[in-house]
């Protein structure tokens, strides 16, 4: 299913391949964790592999413990495109961390697995397509001293990269990192009330889906089985292969979303909305989806504006209900609403980037974010 491009190999017995694997583990984990003495020549996508998951693993580690200095020893800021990616990095450890406290949780857990697509070298540079599903792991606050018997929520995301390794020192070094950055519409919480917003949050409980229609389990189920990188690892991080994915040419966010309630919610195609060999405008674009939705009356708009104004009203969502995000006016991005955490707090999934059952605001709560919520009529 995935494109594999080896990368010059040798003729290395199984044995001695075995034993290159196990020496790349020992010293990286040896070297400050990420560096890695390697003979170049003998490197190729499965000990590539190894190689980035361990990687990935030492940034989740120091992305929990909100050090940045020992981030930074992963990249090359030497050069521009290498800086930038560590800068990038260094914003959103700063915004999760902050969106945490604003939530009044801790995350306990950040873990990621990774399918290599292909790698390739071009002198001292290795570039790794990837596709990368990260599971994170949050308690509230208010649960910590019983932390062994907390409710521990979990959230997913799926991102795809194009990252460049090179080795410097002995190291192997980042030096260009490339993705679709879920956090990347919201690096920034100093707008919202945090105190009042966070008593409101640790106020909530958790909510009881077990009564409703089954239309509504059934477009859910839907959205957790196609939700790509940041579904079960069992669906092998795909897309439903009946429809086209548009996340090449702006975004595949309402096409999912169209899909979701036709394929699981058996909402019947219109002359408006619909899809052939492609979607219509109403099915594959953001701002469409939401207005034919609204003047079709198959849906009924909740309440409207700022995270701020919205926070409330956001407990009456339910599953199978959507979120249109917007942006200086325009919607720009739709997602599903798929459940609950242990306060009532709503989840939410979608494309670009893939998210499974993800708290609904993480991405996209400063001042300059509005909110439709929409009770979608089943």
């Amino acid at each position: 299913m995935f494109l594999v491009i080896k990368l010059k190999t040798f003729a290395i017995h199984g044995l001695f391949f075995i034993l290159i694997i196990f020496c790349a583990v020992f010293l990286l984990k040896l070297n400050s964790e990420h560096s890695l003495p390697s003979n170049k020549d003998l490197i190729d996508q499965e000990e590539m592999s190894v190689i980035l998951q361990e990687l990935f693993n030492y940034r989740n580690r120091m992305l929990l413990a909100n050090d940045i200095k020992k981030i930074e020893l992963l990249y090359d800021t030497g050069q521009t495109v290498g800086r930038w990616a560590f800068e990038h990095q260094a914003r959103r450890m700063r915004y999760l961390h902050n969106w945490a406290d604003k939530q009044g949780v801790r995350f306990i857990d950040i873990k990621t697995k990774l399918r290599v697509r292909w790698v390739k070298k071009k002198k001292d540079t290795i570039t790794s397509n990837i596709v990368a599903s990260t599971e994170y792991k949050y308690i509230y606050e208010d649960a910590l001293p019983q932390a062994l018997t907390a409710k521990v929520n979990m959230f997913r995301i799926g991102t795809y990269h194009l990252l460049d390794l090179k080795i410097l020192d002995q190291k192997w070094l980042i030096g260009r990192e490339w993705y679709t950055d879920p956090f990347a519409d919201s690096l920034r919480l100093d707008n919202i009330k945090t105190k009042e917003n966070k008593e409101r949050i640790k106020a909530g409980n958790a909510r009881d889906f077990s009564q409703l229609e089954q239309r509504r389990l059934e477009a859910v189920a839907y959205a957790d089985r196609y939700c790509g990188a940041a579904a079960d690892e069992e669906y092998e991080y795909a897309y439903n292969k009946k429809y086209r994915n548009y996340n090449p040419f702006g975004g595949d966010c309402a096409n999912f979303a169209s899909q979701i309630l036709h394929e699981g919610g058996k909402f019947r195609k219109t002359s408006v909305w619909n899809y052939q060999r492609g979607g219509s405008q109403a099915w594959v674009n953001a701002q469409a989806f939401k207005d034919f939705m609204l003047s079709s009356k198959r849906a009924s708009l909740i309440t409207y504006g700022t995270y701020d104004q919205v926070l409330e009203a956001s407990y009456q969502l339910l599953p199978g209900d959507f979120i249109a995000y917007e942006k200086k006016g325009r919607v720009t991005h739709i997602s599903v609403v798929t459940g609950a955490d242990s306060k009532g707090y709503t989840f939410v999934n979608s494309h670009n980037a893939d998210r499974y059952h993800v708290p609904w605001d993480l991405g996209w709560s400063d001042r300059g974010i509005k909110f439709w919520l929409v009770r979608v009529d089943y």
